[in-house]
């Protein structure tokens, strides 16, 4: 409501305002104001003026009627008279309300109208097309288009605002209202895209016009493009000239750096505590989005996605703080973090941990130096540096301005900012702030920054963005004290302008290194091109095609191996293994002579040597053998078989990573380990149970044909040769070990003589004996069982090449041939099934396990992390991201200057148009540049 109505209402009703509307109001100083657009008084007051309420007029007019006393009317009648001037002059005031009501009735008669005549033309264009409302609303939505490319309201508001009613009146308004109404949208785009930025609570409280509006629209638009730009040169991180400024924040313990920032943000975020806490830079990043309503935050580097809750990130800050070591206090490694809101600027902060002045006793002696090294490293050119100062302190021992001193004499990129200005007299604020002592070309600004705390108040932080609170505070403390901070002083306060003036600073510094920036990328982006061309031949190459070329190579290996690994491949490994199985319970129950000491033999009551010469029917030799083969078919033929293709098939799996190129990735090799693993696991119980069931008739009767056992005697003797080949291998051996087989000889002689009683054993030739000793003894008794063993195997070996074992009808005395037909026959029944329940759904889905793995169900992360474990992709890689980088920073430096040169062209008309263009054509002169 405008304040002028409010005054004529009140000048009218105030003499019989209720009680309890006094009451319920505060009084307060009305400054009259323009009709239309007028601003929100400067002055603060506890709660908004209710509307009169309709019931409250109706009782003004209720008849009251009281008992007549003459003593009750002469104090009245005398409080009237003394009301009579104030009467005239509420007149005077009514009268001037009325001239503005009038007025502001007209201009919105007007609109009105305008309004009534566009409904008007919807309402007969839907008449004519009955039901085609899509049509209807186009043409309303063209009339209010054209409405405002008109600025009809924009026009109003300039010819009210400024002067009252510009038709009467012959001042600047008049001059002005002759001016075509040609505002665009783009003005009311500006103020609600910069406004919140800024600071600004409703478009009331901002004062700037259309233009320049407009014109910290296109700042924040350039300097979001600069952070962007500066975000991707961070990424290539190879040299020193690829930066873009950054505003490094540097301030003693306490100074209130962390308050500052936090009301540049809206919320409390920063790490806080009793002890040093800040031991590590954060990096930043306020990103304007003023479209969106969340406020969130994000670690980059970290991964933690979106973070709504800015107590989370406070504590997530902490605990990444409070992982340096105690030992070190402060490292140089920085924190990432970006915020998104519609209430920041678009600005690239860097905080550092404050200076001290001493350390305390837990902290290293050289703390105060290592501080001092890392904000020397941070605020070295080209970056702004803000300098905290609190206002209770003296400057002369500002540690921050020390430090700017050393770096930037002049104090060309220096802001100072001083806090807590409310905690000392207002003259000596504005005296530290009119930079006379310590000058500082950017000059210093003086905050508040503090919310007071307030439970349940109107300054009550709670959980929402408080910058509307701290810039009502500051608002409310500096415009206490006109005669220091008012617009005569013309000094830099508020939280609000330090918003501005970081804003302009950086975009400014950011534009004033392009030029060197745009050289420097140039000339990395041709080195990166040649290395490109000549390293890796022009090859493109990218982690996802590198997977996927793997992948393609190692599924064609496995389908190779597949076609070789068949029915045969698996016989052969099975019956290989059922060979050992048989040669066991050979040397178990037909040949085991062992030599454990050297006492004599036990006499053998049925010798090996008398098997060829027993009867058929011979009961200790029949039983011998049906013991051999129960053994061998109760055995747990399905586990065995199975286990010993599984093996077989991940042996294979191993081999062929080692012999692709994932031989130096461990985590794909890992990732192929368990896709054969899981599936191998998955149809292993499966199988061994139906190979199991498949040999259970082998259990109870066996019979053996002629070919059968044709076949068997053969292999079976081409076995014992193998096994006898072996022995005498490792007779050698031991020889060997002995330095010479007459040696070996001499030993063996000894423990035959004495094991067949010829030579006397003095003790049990534990500590040796006969000059030898006991390891020598244990290596002859060794060689001498080998002996043992080659002998038996010869003399099985002519046995079975004998006619006794030509027929099957001889299996006791040939019980090596009979085991092998048995052995054969398991085999070929297990692999018949192994084919089918173990082989066949292997080579199935092993690839699609691959895929799942390797292919469509890894993440884009894990897809970038295998393609780094091999050096020369990465080497490849970098140099393709580093040049798609840096051409991507010049298509955005490309970008920029075609705004540049936006901002020149509408410069240049405005200079056309004169006057007010001139002094705006004069300020863009001064703006930059790319290349």
């Amino acid at each position: 409501m405008n304040p002028a109505r409010i005054t004529a209402r009140l000048g009218r009703r105030l003499p019989i305002q209720p009680p309890f509307a006094r009451r319920l109001f505060h009084q307060h100083i009305i400054h009259p104001q323009p009709i239309l657009g007028s601003p929100t008084p400067t002055y603060f007051h506890s709660q908004k003026r209710r509307p009169w309420s309709p019931a409250s007029k109706t009782i003004h007019n209720v008849p009251t009627i009281r008992m007549l006393s003459f003593y009750r009317v002469l104090p009245n009648l005398a409080v009237k008279l003394v009301r009579i001037p104030a009467m005239l002059g509420g007149a005077v005031v009514g009268g001037l309300a009325y001239i503005q009501y009038q007025a502001t009735q007209a201009g919105n008669y007007a609109v009105d109208v305008l309004r009534k005549t566009g409904d008007w033309a919807s309402d007969t264009t839907g008449g004519l097309f009955s039901g085609a409302k899509d049509i209807a609303g186009r043409t309303r939505t063209g009339w209010e288009r054209t409405k405002d490319e008109l600025g009809i309201t924009d026009w109003w508001r300039q010819n009210f605002q400024n002067g009252g009613i510009a038709t009467t009146t012959g001042g600047e308004s008049g001059g002005s209202g002759g001016q075509p109404p040609k505002q665009s949208r783009a003005n009311a785009a500006a103020v609600a895209g910069t406004g919140a930025a800024f600071g600004y609570t409703t478009s009331e409280d901002d004062d700037r016009t259309g233009e320049e509006a407009a014109r910290d629209d296109q700042m924040m638009v350039l300097t979001r493009k600069m952070i962007e730009i500066r975000n991707m040169l961070k990424m290539i991180g190879k040299s020193d000239t690829l930066l873009l400024p950054s505003i490094v924040v540097i301030g003693f313990q306490s100074s209130g750096k962390s308050s500052v920032l936090e009301a540049i943000v809206g919320h409390e975020f920063l790490p806080k505590g009793s002890n040093m806490i800040t031991r590590r830079p954060i990096e930043l990043t306020l990103v304007n989005t003023p479209n969106a309503t969340a406020e969130y935050g994000e670690f980059p580097t970290l991964g933690l996605g979106k973070i709504t809750d800015f107590s989370h990130i406070q504590k997530t800050l902490t605990d990444l703080n409070l992982a340096v070591p105690a030992s070190e206090c402060v490292s140089d490694s920085p924190i990432q973090l970006s915020i998104y809101s519609p209430k920041v600027p678009d600005l690239s902060l860097i905080d550092l941990p404050g200076y001290i002045l001493i350390h305390s006793e837990d902290q290293p002696p050289e703390l105060g130096q290592r501080i001092d090294a890392l904000c020397e490293k941070y605020i070295q050119s080209p970056n702004v540096i803000l300098a905290i100062s609190d206002a209770p302190s003296d400057l002369a021992n500002s540690a921050a301005l020390r430090a700017c001193r050393r770096v930037d004499p002049r104090g060309e990129r220096t802001i100072g900012v001083v806090t807590k200005m409310d905690l000392v007299e207002p003259s000596r604020g504005a005296g530290i702030l009119k930079n006379r002592d310590y000058p500082l070309r950017l000059g210093y600004v003086g905050v508040v920054s503090r919310i007071p705390q307030l439970s349940g108040g109107i300054f009550s932080r709670g959980g929402g963005n408080f910058t509307d609170s701290i810039t009502n505070n500051e608002a409310a403390y500096f415009s206490s004290h006109p005669s220091e901070f008012g617009p005569d002083s013309e000094l830099a306060v508020g939280t609000r302008t330090l918003r501005k003036k970081l804003m302009r600073v950086l975009e400014q510094t950011m534009a004033s290194s392009l030029q060197s920036l745009s050289d420097a990328v140039q000339q990395e982006l041709e080195e990166a091109t040649y290395e490109y061309k000549v390293q890796y031949n022009d090859r493109p190459l990218s982690a996802e095609s590198y997977l996927a070329e793997s992948l393609d190579a190692f599924k064609h290996s496995f389908k190779e191996f597949a076609e070789s690994f068949g029915r045969a491949k698996v016989r052969e490994l099975l019956k290989e293994e059922l060979n050992q199985r048989v040669l066991d319970l050979l040397a178990q129950r037909y040949w085991n002579r062992p030599v454990n000491d050297l006492t004599p033999p036990p006499p053998e009551l049925d010798p090996l040597s008398a098997l060829p010469k027993a009867a058929q029917d011979s009961v200790y030799w029949s039983r011998k053998l049906d013991a051999s083969t129960s053994s061998l078919t109760k055995l747990g033929i399905g586990r065995l078989a199975t286990t010993v293709v599984a093996n077989a098939l991940q042996s294979e799996v191993d081999r062929l990573i080692a012999e692709s190129t994932f031989s130096s990735h461990p985590f794909a090799q890992q990732a192929i380990t368990a896709a054969s693993s899981s599936i191998l696991n998955e149809r292993f119980l499966s199988t061994s149970d139906q190979v199991e069931n498949c040999i259970k008739p082998y259990k109870y009767e066996i019979d053996v044909n002629d070919s059968e056992w044709a076949k068997g005697r053969q292999e079976i003797t081409s076995v014992l040769n193998s096994e006898l080949k072996a022995c005498e291998a490792a007779v050698k051996n031991v020889e060997n070990e002995f330095g010479g087989k007459r040696k070996l000889q001499d030993v063996m002689g000894y423990i035959d003589r004495i094991r067949k009683g010829e030579v006397a054993l003095e003790g049990n030739g534990v500590g040796g004996a006969g000059g030898f000793s006991a390891s020598l003894l244990a290596k002859g008794r060794e060689a001498l069982f080998l002996r043992d063993r080659a002998s038996i195997l010869r003399m099985r070996i002519l046995a079975l090449k004998s006619s006794q074992c030509s027929k099957p009808t001889a299996k006791y005395a040939c019980p090596e041939i009979f085991l092998d037909v048995v052995a054969d026959k398991l085999t070929s029944t297990a692999v018949l099934f192994l084919n089918v329940e173990l082989l066949s759904e292997f080579y199935y889905n092993f690839p699609r396990e691959l895929d799942k793995r390797l292919g469509r169900g890894l993440a884009k992360a894990d897809v970038e992390r295998f393609a780094r474990e091999d050096a020369k992709v990465r080497g490849h890689l970098d140099v393709i991201r580093r040049k798609e980088l840096l051409e991507a920073v010049l298509e955005k430096m490309k970008t920029l200057n075609v705004l540049e040169e936006s901002e020149r062209r509408e410069g240049h008309r405005e200079n056309v148009v004169g006057g007010k263009g001139m002094v705006m054509g004069e300020k863009r002169k001064r703006s930059w540049t790319v290349v």
